[in-house]
């Protein structure tokens, strides 16, 4: 099999959660142990630091990921979902995964003559979810790349999570908000439970955002419970003081590292920057040797290190090099607690807005809704062209628009987001693309 191939092999054989949902989950760390053993253990080879959160984990994996590179360590990268290719998920050093190694560790551990057998040496014997298999095949990599640390990305949740298997030298959880209720719980507390499930004996705990003291009561008693050496809520000593937002970056004047600038700039983004600090601050109490020069590196060539897409990114700009096309990968009320007062300023500076959306059903759709900028078909407009994203799990355009009408939002419904698009792109202002990691993704392709 070729690398397409042997993609289209998995998808048809393993259980995707991206495409499939609830149908796909599989928690629980028994089939991701019994695959570690018959591995070999391979995550035991080198060093990782781990991430949950609601919101902000691949910013806040890929700022680290780039600042230890900038420091000269050889760095792996797990993250998901993917944008435009399934080697996204896997990066040492910024470089996507070598596409002969996927189809040579699928050949041998999950090969396709075994896919209905009981074959002892294949990792399919154990009925593994797609995002399990990545997960196993991710750690063999950098172990045969012989990376010095990992930055590992929770799937989803945290205590059964399959990457929860590892032993991170340093834990960190960027905020709870209500997401995947379904099955990490309806209230802010079971969550936090859920994604405390990381916190490990004798290791340190970052705790990004936390504003809520159910939240903190809940952190706290799981420390104590896993008996985590410390645990560090960065809100408590803010490392950003002032901010200057840039279109295309942000300034961000700090209280023990200087002056950073990152070209991060969505308003969530000094959060996650103030999270990523601290967890620096661990790493070198921890003996990683991260001089001043490095941290500013990697905060100012994020994209350029670790090849980070969709987060609040200007695709295509006008001749005076304004913003015309932008997108964000943002997909909760989490995110759009962010986004959508974003999006209003740009409105309010005088801006029209077409923006291209489309959401999964298995969202909170009409809170995401009431937080986006009211349709007005006077200038400067605000105009929404609903669509369909590329998958099973997609709420339908149609739907999309009743649920949209219900808030008070109109706008006309596309076959596709390449329609969608199309039609945006015939209007004046700023097209924004969003609601969905799929949609995203679409135009990432396009542009």
């Amino acid at each position: 099999m070729n690398y397409s191939e042997t993609l289209s092999y998995l998808y048809a054989q393993l259980p995707v959660f991206e495409s499939q949902g609830a149908h796909a989950y599989k928690p629980g760390l028994e089939r991701c142990e019994a695959m570690d053993e018959l591995l070999g253990h391979p995550h035991r080879r080198f060093r990782t630091i781990h991430v949950a959160g609601t919101n902000g984990k691949g910013s806040t994996s890929h700022l680290l990921a780039a600042i230890l590179q900038a420091a000269g360590y050889r760095v792996g990268l797990f993250t998901s979902p993917h944008l435009v290719d399934f080697s996204e998920r896997i990066r040492v050093d910024g470089q996507e995964i070598d596409h002969t190694y996927v189809v040579e560790w699928v050949s041998k551990w999950a090969p396709a003559e075994a896919a209905s057998q009981c074959d002892s040496t294949s990792l399919m014997q154990f009925q593994p979810s797609f995002f399990e298999l990545a997960t196993m095949m991710a750690f063999c990599y950098f172990a045969d790349q012989k990376v010095d640390v990992a930055i590992i990305e929770v799937g989803l949740g945290g205590r059964l999570d399959s990457t929860n298997i590892i032993r991170p030298v340093l834990s960190i959880i960027t905020n709870i908000s209500l997401d995947h209720t379904q099955f990490l719980g309806d209230t802010l507390p079971q969550i936090a439970a859920e994604k405390a499930g990381i916190m490990k004996k004798g290791v340190p705990c970052v705790i990004g955002e936390c504003e809520d003291e159910r939240v903190r009561f809940t952190f706290e008693q799981n420390a104590q419970l896993r008996q985590v050496s410390e645990l560090d809520f960065a809100c408590d000593r803010p490392q950003i003081p002032w901010v200057r937002h840039h279109t295309f970056y942000n300034i961000y004047e700090t209280a023990d590292d200087g002056t950073l600038q990152c070209p991060l700039c969505g308003d969530c983004q000094p959060r996650n920057a103030n999270t990523v600090i601290t967890a620096v601050h661990q790493l070198r109490k921890l003996g990683f040797d991260i001089p001043q020069e490095a941290l500013e590196h990697g905060f100012r060539d994020v994209v350029t290190l670790t090849h980070l897409r969709g987060r609040w990114e200007t695709l295509q700009t006008n001749a005076d090099g304004s913003i015309r096309v932008l997108c964000d990968t943002g997909h909760n009320p989490g995110c759009f607690a962010y986004l959508g007062p974003q999006l209003k300023a740009l409105h309010q500076a005088g801006n029209p807005l077409q923006i291209v959306f489309g959401m999964v059903s298995d969202k909170d759709i009409t809170t995401v809704l009431r937080m986006l900028p009211p349709s007005q078909p006077a200038a400067p407009a605000v105009n929404y062209y609903w669509c369909n994203a590329p998958t099973p799990r997609a709420l339908p355009a149609s739907e999309l628009a009743e649920k949209a009408a219900s808030v008070g939002l109109e706008g006309q419904v596309f076959p596709s987001i390449d329609a969608a698009l199309d039609a945006a792109l015939q209007q004046p202002g700023i097209v924004f693309v969003g609601g969905s990691n799929y949609v995203v993704c679409e135009a990432l392709s396009r542009f």
